[in-house]
């Protein structure tokens, strides 16, 4: 009701119409219904992308959809948006010490981890990466914060992955 609304009172107003969407979208996949949120998430993003805005939306949809993408299985589609298009996005326009920045490359290491064809190759990719997000989480955030927990539990659970696959 609320979308509908906004598209017929705020048509004019895409950022408003966008912030709707996101939010159905996140109902959807909360409810279990992925498929109709992937299709959704798409169309955010590349509308976001398409408007030019401000790189913290265009950022913030991209990894609603990356994350969509890995639930789905869809891994290699999910590994090369975070890789080619985010990454760069976030490392230029937050720099490699932001914390959103270290949330997409660990989307990237849950995307390789999860990966059934994930050769050890890629897990070793993706310790490297978090072996490296780590670190600037210690430095950023200390030792107790809970980004920094999850970073470490993250590793431990690439670093098994690399043990069964040997």
């Amino acid at each position: 009701a609320s979308l509908a609304l906004r598209r017929r009172y705020w048509s004019h107003d895409e950022g408003v119409i966008l912030s709707a969407q996101t939010n159905l979208a996140a109902c959807l996949a909360d409810l279990g219904r992925r498929d109709e949120a992937l299709v959704l998430r798409r169309e955010i993003y590349a509308n976001q992308v398409a408007m030019g805005g401000a790189a913290d939306r265009i950022l913030l949809a991209g990894g609603n959809l990356s994350c969509s993408l890995t639930t789905a299985g869809r891994f290699a589609e999910a590994k090369t948006l975070l890789r080619d298009e985010l990454l760069p996005m976030a490392r230029q326009s937050l720099g490699p010490t932001h914390g959103f920045c270290m949330d997409i490359e660990e989307w990237l290491v849950e995307a390789l981890r999860m990966d059934p064809n994930a050769t050890r190759d890629d897990l070793r990719e993706a310790e490297t990466i978090m072996q490296d997000v780590l670190q600037r989480r210690r430095r950023v955030f200390g030792p107790a914060h809970p980004s920094t927990a999850w970073c470490e539990g993250e590793l431990a659970r690439v670093r098994e992955a690399l043990a069964i696959r040997r």
